[in-house]
């Protein structure tokens, strides 16, 4: 990766955690919530809670993009569910 590409993907990682303090917000979205509650309960600090809440999205993001599909909540939900702090 040149500077270009990581400067790039610090603005779109960025972009994801906006993303992801918006979903924290919002009532439609209180799975993400109860997903941050819960991996800071686990141990985590409320960044790295969001940052591993942000990769779950990316994945989702990407797979939209790459099978030209619409967003799927049920996918993100269960990449939530499956977040393992400890590894």
């Amino acid at each position: 990766m040149d500077l270009d590409e990581d400067s790039a993907a610090d603005s779109f990682f960025a972009d994801l955690i906006a993303a992801v303090e918006q979903q924290l917000t919002n009532p439609s979205t209180r799975y993400v919530k109860e997903t941050c509650d819960r991996l800071i309960k686990e141990g985590l600090e409320e960044d790295e809670a969001k940052e591993m809440i942000a990769e779950c999205l990316a994945e989702e993001t990407d797979a939209m993009f790459r099978s030209k599909r619409a967003f799927d909540e049920k996918s993100y939900r269960s990449r939530l569910g499956s977040i393992n702090p400890e590894g």
